[in-house]
């Protein structure tokens, strides 16, 4: 019924799909990378250009720190809602949907500002102010990504979803010189130009919403194609509350935050700014390559583990560094080693459930993730406020290093029962 558009999906030269994909995996994963691509560029540069735009409407740090609780509150609960009715309604007609509120989104912020309004587009939109990708696309694409691809390829497809989105996201963030440009050479002011940011927020919405319309939907994926969780609601439950130690520590460093405090700290402007996320996120695009091998070898778990804690380590360092270039240096290190858990993660939680419970265990392990993560900005912004600047790196550094220990020591004699 749908092998017409999913022979579309691999024309061309060698097919696109079989460039793209790994062995194993069905050619309609396609579109879901696509849409994390356009997706991560525009949270490359909205993390960056969200505390310049808010201090530009002339707010303070406290106000950019409760637009990005907000922002992942309001993610939280509707991955939640997620999780609920999943499994009732086809996933194309939900990716459509979210992609339409992503286009509301940055119309809403374009033409806003006042607090309290730019606070409910905030907690009912999908702007990501975070590193990774905590909005409603995100259970839903996981668990469609989990049925398109073979048990031995779940991994590498995933990996490949989570370097698309790091990469985007770097690409994204040198697109923060634009504002300037528009500036200098369109006759537009500061202000507008940074509004203009967020109608290219709309864009992508509306392109994301006509790619996901032609989405070719599985004859299960509505009405029984997914169940609330079951057998593995203890082993999901323990998880989901671990991950949310690890969310809440990360929220107190959202890429919107650690923007502001280079900014503050250093007087970075937001075009060198824009340059270091894109290093930094090349750097993670290169680890989640990296992560695919490594958790062949050493497994999944110690993958998530025995990467993390280094990269902790770095952060806590760069808290105290002198220089602005050691800062940079400690920080791309980080890079380099913190996102390999992301793929290793997905794929490890998708290994321990049955098939039918895969979306349910997508949005039940991310809801804990960004309601912890929503109270770390806020918390965060009152601490720079304050003048208390390298605190949220330390306390940061230090709860994911205790995430890490306890992670290891609940789960290492728990192996994935399915091939990842």
């Amino acid at each position: 019924m749908h092998a017409p558009k999913k022979a579309a999906l691999s024309a061309g030269p060698g097919g696109l799909s079989r460039l793209v994909l790994p062995a194993g995996a069905d050619a309609s994963a396609l579109p879901l990378l696509i849409g994390r691509g356009l997706r991560g560029f525009c949270d490359g540069f909205i993390a960056v250009l969200l505390p310049a735009y808010l201090l530009a409407l002339g707010f303070g740090q406290l106000d950019v720190g409760l637009v990005s609780s907000a922002t992942l509150i309001g993610s939280a609960l509707a991955t939640i809602l997620v999780g609920i009715i999943a499994h009732r309604y086809p996933l194309r007609r939900m990716l459509a949907l979210a992609a339409g509120l992503m286009a509301a989104t940055g119309l809403g912020f374009a033409g806003l500002s006042s607090l309290w309004p730019l606070l409910i587009v905030a907690f009912v939109g999908t702007l990501n102010p975070s590193s990774g990708d905590v909005s409603l696309f995100l259970p839903l694409e996981q668990s469609r990504l989990a049925e398109s691809a073979g048990a031995n390829a779940r991994t590498a497809l995933f990996a490949r979803y989570s370097l698309v989105g790091a990469l985007s996201a770097a690409v994204g963030a040198l697109a923060v010189a634009f504002p300037d440009w528009l500036t200098a050479h369109g006759g537009l002011s500061r202000l507008a130009a940074l509004r203009a940011m967020f109608i290219v927020y709309a864009l992508v919405g509306a392109a994301l919403w006509l790619l996901y319309r032609r989405l070719p939907e599985r004859s299960s994926s509505a009405g029984s194609r997914g169940v609330p969780l079951g057998p593995s609601r203890g082993i999901v439950t323990r998880l989901a509350l671990l991950f949310s130690v690890d969310a809440f520590a990360g929220g107190l460093l959202v890429n919107s935050l650690l923007s502001l405090w280079l900014m503050q700290r250093f007087g970075l402007s937001l075009g060198a700014a824009g340059q270091f996320f894109f290093w930094a996120g090349l750097l993670s695009a290169g680890s989640q390559l990296a992560a695919v091998p490594l958790a062949r070898r050493i497994g999944l778990l110690n993958t998530m583990v025995f990467t993390h804690i280094p990269a902790s380590l770095c952060l806590i360092a760069a808290a105290f560094a002198p220089s602005l270039a050691l800062t940079l240096a400690l920080l791309l290190a980080r890079s380099a080693l913190s996102q390999m858990d992301v793929p290793t993660r997905t794929a490890y939680v998708m290994a321990v459930v049955t098939p039918p419970e895969r979306p349910a265990a997508a949005s039940f392990t991310a809801v804990p993730r960004s309601l912890a993560a929503a109270f770390g900005p806020t918390l965060a912004g009152a601490l720079l406020a304050v003048g208390w600047v390298s605190a949220p790196l330390v306390a940061c550094g230090l709860l994911k290093i205790g995430y890490d220990l306890a992670l290891l020591g609940a789960f290492r004699r728990v192996k994935p029962t399915r091939a990842c």
